[in-house]
């Protein structure tokens, strides 16, 4: 059996939610993650088109370590790219584009990473269960045992799915939205 056979999310944690945000219909996901690597370690993962590949929810068709950089991203499972303007990238602590933040922290010998991506509220527990397991999938590629990125309908029938999502959304005080129907899970 892989790595990737095996991987199970652990529970719902490190998140929460920013619910008074200019847009009454979008709520603020706060994700924090610890990883064992350094800053510019990660920075280079969050930063890179070609890492991204291997554990982002999204590709883009360009670096986003450059403000004023614009890339073409686009999320899996959407078939249109949105163009992106990178409007912050202070290598290796903050980087800015479209509706997403990120912050890395030296913590130890490794990096506090902390998202911020604001989502349709109605959404905002599958945003989180997302995110966890790309940060999960993000760990094993930093740590030289890549598993391959979880994302989209993949992620929803993974084994863990449904349980993060509910965990998530008891913790944020929303409602579990049901899963489209070719997303039934697998354990």
């Amino acid at each position: 059996m892989t790595d990737r056979e095996q991987y199970t999310p652990g529970p719902a944690s490190g998140a929460q939610v920013k619910k008074d945000g200019p847009q009454k219909d979008k709520w603020t996901l706060i994700l924090v993650r610890e990883l064992r690597h350094s800053p510019e370690k990660v920075w280079q993962a969050i930063t890179d088109p070609a890492q991204l590949r291997g554990w982002a929810p999204f590709v883009v068709d360009g670096s986003l370590g450059t403000v004023g950089a614009t890339v073409n991203l686009t999320w899996v499972g959407r078939p249109t790219p949105i163009e992106t303007r990178v409007t912050r990238a202070d290598a290796p602590e903050v980087l800015e584009y479209g509706d997403i933040r990120w912050e890395l922290e030296a913590f130890g010998s490794g990096t506090r990473l902390m998202l911020w991506h604001n989502i349709d509220r109605r959404f905002i527990s599958w945003g989180a269960a997302g995110w966890h397991i790309a940060f999960d999938v993000l760990d094993h590629l930093l740590s030289g045992n890549p598993i391959g990125r979880i994302d989209g309908v993949e992620a929803m029938k993974f084994a863990g799915w449904q349980r993060l999502v509910a965990e998530y959304a008891k913790q944020f005080g929303s409602e579990t939205p049901n899963p489209p129907p070719n997303a039934k899970g697998r354990s």
